[in-house]
């Protein structure tokens, strides 16, 4: 019986059902090279990695939208408050003090006769600042000692672990009245180095145990084994992976940094005259508040917001990084 002459510009399938189906190479190449999807009927979607799947979910929280609305619209007035705020916060004038609303002076007048609304909005710029500043330096100065602590272990674990303890120990508040009332500066600078100096011990400790956790898994035994070495294994293998934690951890405490900064201004020993601050117009409407509740309702309401706004964003962004939420 002769053979069936082969045909290279044919190529046979089968169809699942005990049958075949005559394809050409293209569309059986094409049939074969595409991968199954998790039902076996059509081609896969390109696996998506975790900060993909995060953006995803993000985009669809209702909570990180608004949230992230109210943030975009503080950042923009810190940087340019003359949008919606012309004159000066400084300019006071003490025939209006503790007066009420009037035109063009929406949220009336403090005890000094500033105008409530124009500092509100200056107020902006010092909370985002301290806020933004004070997080990034408790981020890095945290994560570097606590990633270089879980890492290498031993000795410099156990050290970098007692020093955390003891910083620990110390009332943030009680800490801030002891190193700040001895500094006179009117910027913002001492504030924040207060912030991170006492901020760091939380954030080492998230990197610490995310790290010690990573480090276990059987890529990055993989990579050691093959020579990788152990600024590799950090920068390629292990940071990737382990930063999740730390930046759910910084974006929540960013809204405390901001709130702690108002108390220590309240206090008298964070941001000082002439600086604007709402800690400060807080301290200032504080004994008013029966004669000019307003001058303590606005200041005290753009506080709460802010400080709502960073948290609820940080608890979005744990619910995307989190896979125990999926």
């Amino acid at each position: 019986m002769p053979e069936p002459h082969f045909d290279p510009d044919r190529a046979v399938a089968g169809t699942g059902m005990g049958g075949t189906m005559d394809l050409g190479v293209d569309e059986a190449e094409t049939l074969e090279g595409a991968p199954a999807g998790p039902d076996g009927t059509g081609p896969q979607d390109r696996p998506r990695s975790l900060w993909s799947d995060a953006w995803r979910d993000l985009r669809r929280n209702p909570v990180f939208v608004v949230s992230s609305l109210v943030i975009l619209f503080l950042v923009v007035i810190s940087l340019w408050p003359s949008l919606i705020a012309s004159g000066s916060p400084l300019k006071c004038d003490l025939a209006k003090a503790q007066e009420g609303s009037q035109a063009g002076h929406p949220f009336g007048f403090n005890g000094q006769g500033c105008d409530v609304y124009t500092r509100t909005v200056h107020g902006a710029r010092t909370s985002v600042t301290v806020g933004v500043c004070a997080t990034l330096g408790v981020a890095v100065l945290g994560s570097v000692l606590g990633a270089l602590a879980g890492f290498f272990g031993g000795v410099w674990d156990s050290v970098l672990s007692r020093i955390t303890d003891v910083f620990f120990a110390i009332p943030v508040v009680l800490g801030g009245l002891v190193l700040l009332s001895v500094i006179t500066s009117t910027t913002v600078w001492p504030v924040i180095g207060f912030i991170v100096l006492l901020g760091w011990p939380q954030l080492s400790r998230i990197a610490r145990g995310s790290v010690i956790t990573v480090k276990q898994n059987d890529y990055v035994q993989a990579a050691r084994a093959l020579g990788a070495s152990n600024s590799r294994l950090m920068l390629r293998h292990i940071a990737p992976n382990a930063v999740a934690p730390v930046i759910v951890v910084a974006t929540i405490a960013l809204g405390t940094y901001i709130s702690l900064e108002a108390t220590l201004s309240y206090l008298g020993v964070g941001l000082k005259p002439p600086s604007v601050s709402w800690g400060i117009d807080i301290s200032a409407a504080s004994p008013y508040i029966r004669n000019a509740p307003h001058a303590l309702l606005w200041p005290s309401g753009a506080l709460a917001i802010t400080v709502l706004a960073f948290i609820m964003l940080g608890d979005a962004v744990r619910d995307a990084l989190d896979p125990k939420l999926r």
